[in-house]
This record gives structure tokens, sequence and C-alpha cells, in this order.
């Protein structure tokens, strides 16, 4: 937990919460607990990997050094393209704003305000920290969803939520729902924005509904989502997912983890400074590197320039 605090700000999770939460990722096969935030060859030998993969926003040490240097230089460094508009800035801002803007209206004055001010520098804003607007596209689902039917012989389980900013105390719940069957096939209705707030008010949900789903679809013990789910869960929610024909069929669990999604807000605000310090701190570090890498392609473009006019 201490590099993380010293490099990137106070986490919003604890480590424990960290660890299980990324083995519920359905895309993960083992984790490393306590990794250095500097990856290094010895690193990646020491665990078999023939290369690491980051987004590509670039991530930086307490001293302004890129963490991927070295095995950038090697060639085992793959990048992936950012997903456009997902950004944990964007969500502590939401939190902290207390606006619905986010779910309804995003050109709302006072959610401009934010994205323009939250986190910003005094020297502006970094390409790689800040505040755009996530676009669901059929593509994004495609690449979530498992693809998989129910299968004779497998039990359909249907739970229904916000499941808003996607948790701990949601992964230990569908982990206690997926171990109700041998052969689970779980099915997570998830509330339109505007129902969720009728129900618990403020502003919530902090994520809008697009969001939500992929955050649940991204987890092993999922294996569908009705995106729009009715409050109420009637017949032809039923019939729809070929549910036995016997009415009544309803369980309560326990998930043991009574961690909820007030109290990660509550986290976030108990730290309101913290984290706008370390904002401001990741982005005027992140300017530097992106002028100073500006400035060396200017100055390669110029020199290829002057060698063709020779």
């Amino acid at each position: 937990m201490t590099w993380c605090t010293t490099h990137k700000g106070p986490p919003v999770f604890t480590q424990a919460e960290r660890y299980k939460m990324v083995r519920a990722i359905k895309w993960v096969d083992e984790i490393v607990e306590g990794a250095p935030y500097v990856t290094t060859l010895d690193t990646l030998d020491k665990y078999n990997s023939d290369f690491c993969v980051h987004g590509d926003d670039i991530t930086l040490t307490v001293d302004g050094k890129d963490t991927y240097a070295e095995v950038k230089r090697e060639g085992r460094y793959r990048e992936c393209r950012r997903t456009q508009g997902v950004s944990t800035t964007d969500l502590v801002g939401r939190m902290l704003l207390m606006t619905k803007t986010h779910h309804s209206n995003i050109d709302n004055s006072d959610y401009q305000q934010h994205t323009d001010n939250f986190g910003k520098g005094p020297k502006g804003h970094s390409p790689w920290t800040g505040v755009s607007q996530f676009l669901q596209t059929s593509q994004k689902i495609i690449q979530f969803a498992s693809g998989k039917e129910a299968q004779p012989g497998d039990t359909i389980i249907y739970v229904a939520g916000a499941f808003d900013l996607f948790h701990i105390g949601h992964v230990d719940f569908l982990e206690t729902v997926y171990k109700q069957a041998e052969r689970p096939y779980v099915i997570v209705g998830l509330h339109f924005d505007q129902e969720v707030n009728r129900y618990k008010g403020k502003n919530y949900p902090i994520m809008n509904i697009h969001e939500r789903t992929l955050s649940v679809l991204a987890c092993r013990y999922v294996s569908e989502v009705v995106i729009g789910a009715p409050y109420a869960v009637g017949k032809d929610l039923l019939d729809h997912f070929k549910e036995p024909k016997k009415r009544g069929i309803f369980r309560t669990v326990d998930s043991g983890n009574g961690l909820t999604t007030d109290d990660i807000v509550q986290r976030i605000i108990k730290n309101r400074l913290l984290f706008e310090a370390r904002n401001q701190k990741k982005e005027a570090k992140e300017i530097a590197v992106y002028e100073a890498m500006k400035s060396q392609a200017e100055g390669e473009q110029a020199g290829d320039s002057a060698q063709a006019a020779q």
C-alpha cells in the first residue's frame, strides 16, 4: 500500500479489497500481490511473463520517470488504447460534486465546471488525466459479454439492483450467488439511472447505465446482464429466461460483506483534499512529459526536413 500512496495518492479500496476485485475479473488468470510500481525485466522474468501491457496513458514515478521505461527499451511492452471517458478522476469528481448531471444532461454548467477544474493543474490539462464523456457502443458490449446462453441442466439465477461503483461488496454477493448451484447461470438485472435515483436519491447512480453494464459484465460470476431491468420482477421477465413455471422461487443470501456504494463515496469525501492534490500533481507531471515528447518529435521532424532539403 505504501508505494501506491507514494506514487498515486490515497487508494479508494484497501489492498485486500483490490486483490479480491481483480481476481473476480473474468480475464485474469493470476495476480501478483505487492507487485512493484516500476515494472522491470526481473519482474517479468520472475513471473514467466512474455511482456506487459498498459493503456496508452503514461504512468510516472513520484520523480517523473516512466514506470515502463526498461521493458519498453527491451521490446517487452504492449499498449492498449485507453477507453475514452473511463476515468477514476471523473468518478471521484462526480462523488464530490454531488450533482445528477453525469446521468442526465452533461452540458450542465456545474458539470462543465467540474470537467474544467477537477484535477486541473496551473498549466492546463494533461492529455491523459482529465474528464471525457463515455460513449457506449455495441462493440464494447460484445467485447465484455460472454456470448454464452444457458444450457440444459444450468440453474438460472436472477438478481437485480444498481451495482453502482462496482466494488468488493458486489463481488462477494455475486460469488455467494454463484455458489448457490452446481451449474449456475447468473443473470444480473441493472436498473436504469432514473430508477436508481428514484429509490436511492442524492446524486446516485454515480456511474451511468452504460458504465455499470460493462463493470458487471467483467465479473467472472456473471453470465448475462439485463440492461434497464424492471424494478419489480414479473412473469414476462421470468418467462423470457425460461425460468421454471413454479412461482415464489426467491432466496436471500448473506455475502458476509456489508460494504455499500455509500461507504465508498464516504471514503472519497473523507479524503477530498488529498484526491484533489493528487490529481493536480499527477497532471502537472504528465504535462511536463507531454511537452518534452512534443518538443522531441518536433525536433526530429525539423531534422528530417533539413536532410530532405539537402
